[in-house]
C-alpha cells in the first residue's frame, strides 16, 4: 500500500517540476512585434475545410474578407467536406471566396475527410504560403500580416500560432476555456523547450514548397484526425529546427467551445485519439507521465476510502498540483487576458483529473462521433 502512495508523490513532485519548466518555456518564447510600416510581399492561401457550419461559415469568411493584407497577394478557398445543411449555400454567397466541392474529388473509401479537404484545398492553392483555419474560427484584422511578417523574417517551413476560446460564463465552457488555454501554453513552451510537437490546426501556417516536398498528408491520410499534428511531424522530421511559433496577442484565432460536456468529451476523444500515432518519443513520454499523474488521484483515493489516515498524502498532492499549475498558467492566462478564470481553477480540479483519466483510454481505445460522422 506504502508503494502506491510513494509513487504517487514522488509523480506528484515530477509534475510540478513540469510545471515549473512549462513556465520557463513559456516566458523563454519571445514575444513577436511587427515592424511598423510593414509591407507583407507574400502570397497566401488561406485554407478553410467546412462541414455542417452554417452558424459559424458567414463570420469565419467575413474575418478573412477583412484582414489587412493586400488583396493581391491573398486567396481565400472554403472546402465544403459533404455539408447537409446551409454551409455550401452561404459559401457561395460571397463572390471574393474560391468554392470547392469535396464530393467532386472524393473516391473509394475515405479514413480521413478533413485531409482530403485540406489536401484538395491545397492543390488548387497559388499562394507561397498556406494558412489553416476552421470554419467556426475568427481573427483580428492583423492576423494574416503577423503570419506573413514571421515569416518573411525566419523563413519557417511552418508557423504555429495561438488559438482561444471566445466563451460565456458557464461551467462547461469555463472548464474548456481554462483547459485549452493551459495546452496553449504547453504548445508554445514545448516548442521551446524541445519537449515535443503540438500545434492547432485551426491556426496553422506552412510553406507549400515544404508541404509538397514531404508528400502532403500521404503515408498519414489513413489516421481519421491528426492533420494538424502529423504533417507538423511530417516538416519536422524533414526540416529539423524549422518550425516557429507566433507569440503575438493579434495572431491569436478565436473558436467558440463545445455547447455541452458531451461533446467536448467527444471532441477531446478525437483529439487524444492522434496521440502515438508519430515518433515524437518526447512528447509520448510527457503525455504518458501526465496520464499516469492523473491516474493516481484515483488510485489515491481507492487507497484513502480504505485507509483514512492516506487521505493526507491526496490532499497534499492535490495543493501541490493547483499551485504548480498556477504558477505555470499565470502569464499564459495574462497573454490570452483571462487571469479572472483562474479563481474557478481550483474548484474544478476534481473534474479536470476525471475528464483527463476518461478521455485519454478512451483516445486510444474508443469510438467518438464528429460532425454527423462514427469515427474508429
Amino acid at each position: 500500500m506504502m508503494t502506491v502512495v510513494y509513487i504517487s508523490c514522488l509523480l506528484a513532485v515530477l509534475y510540478a517540476i513540469l510545471m515549473v519548466l512549462y513556465r520557463v518555456g513559456w516566458t523563454r518564447q519571445e514575444s513577436f512585434h511587427m515592424q511598423p510600416g510593414y509591407q507583407p510581399q507574400t502570397k497566401i492561401s488561406v485554407i478553410v475545410p467546412a462541414r455542417n457550419e452554417e452558424c459559424h461559415i458567414a463570420d469565419c469568411i467575413r474575418s478573412l474578407l477583412v484582414q489587412d493584407y493586400p488583396a493581391a497577394l491573398l486567396e481565400i478557398i472554403v472546402v465544403d467536406d459533404h455539408s447537409t445543411d446551409r454551409t455550401a449555400e452561404i459559401i457561395q454567397s460571397f463572390s471574393s471566396v474560391h468554392y470547392v466541392e469535396l464530393s467532386k474529388h472524393t473516391e473509394g473509401n475515405v479514413s480521413s475527410y478533413k485531409k482530403l479537404a485540406l489536401a484538395t484545398g491545397i492543390a488548387g492553392a497559388r499562394g507561397e504560403l498556406i494558412v489553416t483555419t476552421d470554419a467556426d474560427c475568427t481573427a483580428g484584422t492583423q492576423w494574416l500580416k503577423h503570419i506573413a511578417a514571421l515569416y518573411e523574417r525566419d523563413m519557417p517551413v511552418m508557423i504555429v500560432a495561438p488559438v482561444d476560446f471566445s466563451c460565456g460564463s458557464n461551467t462547461v465552457q469555463l472548464f474548456q476555456s481554462l483547459d485549452f488555454m493551459s495546452m496553449q501554453g504547453i504548445t508554445t513552451a514545448s516548442l521551446q523547450l524541445k519537449l515535443g510537437n503540438m500545434c492547432n490546426g485551426a491556426n496553422l501556417a506552412f510553406q507549400r514548397a515544404a508541404f509538397d516536398r514531404v508528400g502532403g498528408y500521404k503515408g498519414v491520410d489513413h489516421i481519421a484526425s491528426g492533420d494538424d499534428y502529423l504533417l507538423m511531424m511530417k516538416l519536422n522530421k524533414a526540416y529539423p529546427n524549422a518550425i516557429s511559433y507566433l507569440k503575438s496577442p493579434e495572431a491569436i484565432v478565436y473558436t467558440p467551445p463545445q455547447p455541452d460536456w458531451k461533446s467536448f468529451l467527444q471532441q477531446r476523444i478525437r483529439w487524444a485519439s492522434k496521440s502515438g500515432k508519430y515518433d515524437d518519443k518526447k512528447m509520448t513520454a510527457v503525455l504518458s507521465f501526465v496520464y499516469l499523474f492523473n491516474l493516481s488521484f484515483l488510485l489515491m483515493l481507492i487507497v484513502s476510502l480504505f485507509h483514512p489516515g492516506y487521505g493526507a498524502y491526496l490532499l497534499v498532492m492535490l495543493v501541490l498540483k493547483i499551485v504548480a499549475e498556477l504558477f505555470y498558467l499565470y502569464r499564459v492566462a495574462g497573454f490570452f487576458n483571462k487571469r479572472k478564470q483562474l479563481w474557478l481553477f481550483p474548484l474544478l480540479q476534481p473534474l479536470h483529473i476525471v475528464y483527463i483519466v476518461i478521455a485519454g483510454l478512451l483516445g486510444f481505445t474508443g469510438n467518438y462521433q464528429w460532425k454527423g460522422r462514427s469515427v474508429k
